[in-house]
């Protein structure tokens, strides 16, 4: 994997979510492909390779648990961050029966998000891009 190949997938970007988290993927060349809807999701991943999801839970158009439900029937071992508003023990629990990498409260701490991407990164793809 060169470093001007990586990928994230982001959806319900009803909120500031794009402008918060491009700190963190600026300065390594990543490609944020933003979707709104699960259709989109799905062209995306079946055109690109695409290295990891990172799903809102609380989006206006299709709630996180039933983003991952639609990757998860086509691409089972896409690794995937899910940002809650409250990650209860139910949430948490569905979350763990799709393989959900990491369930992340919102208000997101981007310091968090860079050490659960690095830790995604370096566990499934052997590669220290999120490193800082």
């Amino acid at each position: 994997m060169t470093i001007d190949s990586v990928k994230v997938l982001l959806n319900g970007f009803d909120w500031a979510w794009p402008q918060a988290v491009r700190q963190i993927f600026e300065n390594r060349s990543v490609e944020l492909l933003m979707v709104k809807r699960p259709d989109e999701a799905l062209n995306v991943l079946q055109h690109r390779r695409v290295h990891t999801a990172i799903v809102d839970m609380d989006s206006k158009t299709l709630n996180g648990l039933s983003m991952i439900k639609i990757i998860r029937s086509s691409f089972p071992t896409l690794p995937c961050i899910l940002l809650a508003d409250e990650a209860e023990d139910k949430l948490l629990a569905a979350a763990l029966e799709l393989d959900v990498f990491s369930v992340m409260n919102k208000p997101v701490d981007i310091d968090l998000l860079q050490s659960q991407l690095n830790r995604l990164f370096v566990k499934r793809y052997d590669n220290y891009l999120f490193n800082s």
